[in-house]
């Protein structure tokens, strides 16, 4: 029985956490908006948020990813003092730190072709 709760919880888990991190997203945005029109209707000068660059997102994009990869590894390292068998799931932890370096050389290539 504790097997199948556990399988409906993961479940449930896996589709309920995006879920809930995307609906909390929108009411943020919504929420920005409007007090943002607000704003605006009152006469108040808002200023806009600059977009940023391509580059800018890529480096962002990689400082996350390698910094969360090393946090990862860095974490199932220290578990793996006392159970060796956690450097298999550190390992895992190198897929997102060669996407991180991935959007880096991305970011770099953006900066040289704008250069250029």
């Amino acid at each position: 029985m504790s097997g199948d709760l556990t399988g409906l919880v993961a479940v449930i888990m896996i589709f309920g956490i995006p879920l809930g991190a995307m609906y909390t997203y929108y009411c943020v945005r919504k929420l920005r908006t409007e007090e943002r029109l607000a704003a605006i209707a009152r006469g108040v000068d808002v200023p806009m948020q600059p977009e940023l660059s391509e580059g800018a997102r890529s480096r962002r994009a990689g400082i996350l990813l390698v910094t969360g990869a090393l946090g990862y590894i860095g974490t199932f390292a220290l578990i793996a003092r006392a159970e060796p068998d956690a450097w298999t799931a550190a390992a895992f932890g190198i897929i997102p730190l060669a996407v991180g370096v991935g959007f880096f050389v991305d970011s770099a290539l953006i900066r040289r072709d704008l250069h250029a």
